[in-house]
């Protein structure tokens, strides 16, 4: 084809794991638009930008691997990623408008659940197909299914749910991907291991969400001490003194050492 020829894609549904991309990124993708209309997240978004974190949800996991793989990203050659994922966002939309809270916030839930272990799969495939050792490959079945959430929470303002406490979130992820290299590794057929390791991330991850099963907390450094004044000044760093110590000393900002 000449370099100035414009076409409009190659069409693919089916071979070299699209089928299990295109169902992880329609469905990421709905959960893009649900996600941007919950109360934490929504910024005034215009309809527009609804649908536009729909496909920053549907495709930003793929294009990421794929980037990284040192592959042309899929979504950008076969229009299905964009065209389902703009339809899920649209779909995202109405039903997020058109139901209460809580409806949203079960729906939500259940499709990540869906979506992630998706993901997940075709990273870690992908991955071990382009010769990745496997904790290279557990990497990437991590990137890929979150790191579409990382976008929308960084544009939304919030803390990445990759970083704080939830229902194993990234665990899932990683379980799923070492599952299905290990089933692959040992001869079982494709789409029985696709089938064993999606039931497996799928089953846990539901299982986390109705019982409440989180990751605990990291501990605090021993002797942590939160000093009132959350942004000291220079001065009061090297000298190791907050407003309040300053003040029961009898001494006033303008008297610390120069910053």
């Amino acid at each position: 084809m000449h370099p100035t020829e414009l076409s409009f894609g190659t069409w693919s549904l089916y071979g070299g794991g699209t089928l299990i991309d295109l169902i992880a990124a329609t469905t990421n993708a709905l959960n893009g638009a649900l996600l941007a209309r919950r109360p934490d997240h929504f910024r005034n978004y215009t309809f527009v930008g609804i649908v536009l974190m729909a496909v920053i949800g549907g495709i930003a996991g793929g294009v990421t691997r794929d980037v990284i793989l040192g592959e042309t990203p899929s979504a950008f050659v076969n229009p299905a990623y964009l065209v389902f994922s703009v339809t899920a966002g649209v779909v995202g939309y109405l039903l997020a408008y058109a139901h209460g809270q809580l409806f949203r916030e079960g729906l939500f839930q259940f499709m990540t659940s869906f979506s992630l272990p998706w993901y997940a799969i075709i990273g870690a495939q992908k991955a071990t197909g382009a010769g990745y050792p496997i904790v290279g490959a557990l990497a990437i079945a991590v990137i890929a299914p979150t790191a579409g959430r990382y976008l929308i929470d960084v544009t939304s303002g919030v803390t990445p749910k990759q970083f704080v406490r939830g229902e194993w979130f990234v665990a899932t992820a990683v379980g799923t991907g070492l599952v299905w290299i290990v089933l692959s590794e040992v001869g079982v057929p494709y789409w029985l291991s696709v089938a064993a390791a999606f039931l497996v991330g799928f089953t846990f991850r539901v299982l986390a969400l109705y019982r409440g099963w989180e990751e605990p907390l990291a501990r605090g450094p021993k002797g942590l001490k939160v000093h009132p004044d959350r942004r000291p000044l220079l001065g009061r760093k090297l000298s190791g003194r907050s407003q309040e110590e300053l003040r029961m000393l009898g001494l006033t900002v303008d008297d610390e050492p120069a910053g």
